[in-house]
């Protein structure tokens, strides 16, 4: 087995204690110049720490952006990462993505592992929007920028789609098309994006006076199987829908795979539109109406708004983008 330096042996090699090469890597201060420039000396040699992080001790950057995710598998997500990393090369700096699952004790886990990594930025999409966490990365002055998702207690930098529009646009084309038996699969009312499509929804409803009807709202999660199991509850319902909006790209599978299994007709027999464009969207027929986002558009952006705290941190307000989704219609819904 390849033997791996140690502490000891950069303390060792630079001829200080171990209490003075922890300083250093901890950027803790207190250790004279030549001492600490002998200590990066002997960690870069021994390949203690790769050497760009010890190269960074003396400039205190690393050069990486930590990405946090709620699901790497939703495909919104790496189409966003990949405007981050393309910016991000431009600049010559490197990212570290890590996915939480949606759980608010990762996204914390994750937190501090980016501080002890010595991250320069964090670019967020919170499983947890108070944002108790976020102090952590404030306190250590890192900067962030919220992407998808707000964050309620903290001033950071935002990247929002404005999804209410997106949501009542959507609702207002099944309307004028004459439906009024209209239902949604709604995402978590905990989220920014969940909340806001609800209240485009409704909001359609309410311009063009059709009764709201608790019964066509299924709560989902925005994972496949709920949009899987809405379509099946709205299917069996006594009056069943003529138009379904689905909240967001992964429920639109599952309902679409609910629908096909039920031979409850697309684009026929029910009208729908999903929120998020998706790879299937015009390879089955018919081809799916979507709200479609600026995906990489938005990575983009969140990279330059980080990039920008990085640099130039004490003489920048808080910035907020919120960008114009795009209604596409195609086959799957229809006038009645």
């Amino acid at each position: 087995m390849e033997y791996k330096p140690t502490i000891e042996d950069v303390a060792k090699l630079a001829k200080v204690s171990i209490a003075t090469v922890s300083r250093v890597i901890n950027n803790q201060g207190g250790v004279r110049k030549v001492t600490e420039d002998r200590i990066v000396s002997a960690i870069s040699e021994l390949g203690y720490i790769r050497s760009a992080v010890a190269r960074s001790m003396k400039r205190k950057e690393t050069n990486t952006i930590g990405i946090i995710v709620p699901d790497i598998t939703n495909p919104f997500f790496p189409h966003v990462v990949a405007g981050i990393e393309q910016k991000a090369r431009e600049k010559g700096y490197y990212t570290i993505l890590s996915s939480t699952n949606e759980s608010p004790i990762i996204e914390e886990e994750i937190v501090k592992i980016f501080i002890e990594r010595g991250v320069d930025g964090v670019i967020i999409t919170t499983a947890n929007e108070t944002g108790d966490h976020i102090k952590l990365l404030q306190d250590q002055g890192i900067p962030i920028v919220a992407v998808d998702r707000a964050i309620k207690n903290f001033e950071v930098d935002t990247v929002l789609v404005d999804n209410v529009n997106g949501a009542y646009q959507a609702v207002r084309q099944l309307i004028l098309q004459g439906h009024e038996s209209i239902a949604i699969i709604c995402g978590p009312q905990n989220t920014t994006p969940g909340r806001e499509r609800y209240l485009g929804y409704k909001k359609a409803l309410e311009e063009y006076n059709i009764p709201f009807d608790p019964s066509l709202v299924y709560q989902g999660d925005f994972m496949e199987n709920s949009g899987y199991k809405g379509a099946l509850q709205l299917f069996y319902l006594k009056n069943r829908p003529t138009a379904i909006f689905s909240s967001n790209n992964q429920m639109t599978i599952g309902c679409v795979k609910a629908l096909t299994e039920l031979d409850w007709k697309l684009g026929e027999e029910v009208s729908f539109i999903g929120f998020d464009d998706v790879e299937i969207a015009t390879f089955i027929k018919p081809k799916l109406s979507v709200v479609s986002r600026p995906m990489t558009t938005i990575g983009e952006i969140a990279f330059q708004l980080v990039y920008e705290r990085i640099h130039f941190k004490e003489n920048l307000p808080k910035r907020e983008y919120l960008l114009k989704p795009e209604l596409k219609i195609r086959e799957s819904c229809h006038k009645i």
